[in-house]
């Protein structure tokens, strides 16, 4: 049973959320500790592993990103570089996670990388108007790709209703493309942001 069954919901990507919402909370209720207080602890241990799936799922489908990666995974797609457990394995490990380059920003990263060292070393007004630039374009990048993705979204719910499966094929590339992307220029965001505070 996958997170949308879990909730009575279409694999679609523009969800009511209020719906899920509602769900969760009806589902939750129903599973709530008290409810098993009296009840044999192999009851109890089974309502609170329950209540813990009922979390996760609605977490994931709650946020836009995560559920969509989340219906990647389920048409058997991993978004390795960008996963949670790239992140986790590399922060337990002390490892640098993995990170694919759009080959339209490789320029504009070595520049941002050079920005920020040059920032590390000699913190000038000049390099930090550059850097406050970069953030501004870059923020207005990942802008842009979330407003790409919602059209994915439409393109795959659409072939959804149509059972086109070519249709759900080159959507599911174009938003593993795109979210590769958006991943990229977040962490590139996220290095201005920390070299700026």
């Amino acid at each position: 049973m996958d997170f949308f069954t879990v909730f009575s919901l279409p694999r679609k990507l523009h969800l009511n959320l209020s719906a899920l919402e509602k769900s969760f909370y009806a589902q939750s209720r129903k599973l709530h500790p008290d409810r098993f207080a009296a009840k044999p602890q192999v009851e109890q241990d089974a309502a609170l592993a329950a209540s813990s799936a009922l979390n996760d799922a609605y977490r994931t489908l709650r946020d836009p990103i995560t559920r969509t990666e989340y219906l990647l995974s389920l048409e058997g797609i991993q978004l390795e570089e960008q996963s949670r457990a790239a992140t986790d394995l590399a922060k337990s490990t002390g490892t640098e996670k993995k990170q694919v380059a759009p080959p339209d920003l490789l320029e504009e990263a070595f520049e941002l990388n050079m920005a920020l060292e040059e920032m590390r070393l000699d913190p000038d007004p000049n390099t930090r108007k550059d850097l406050e630039a970069a953030r501004e374009k870059f923020t207005a990048m990942l802008a842009e790709s979330q407003s790409q993705l919602e059209s994915l979204w439409t393109n795959w719910d659409a072939a959804i209703d149509s059972n086109d499966e070519a249709a759900k094929d080159t959507a599911k590339q174009a938003m593993v493309a795109l979210l590769n992307r958006r991943s990229y220029i977040r962490n590139l965001v996220r290095d201005v942001n920390t070299a700026l505070e």
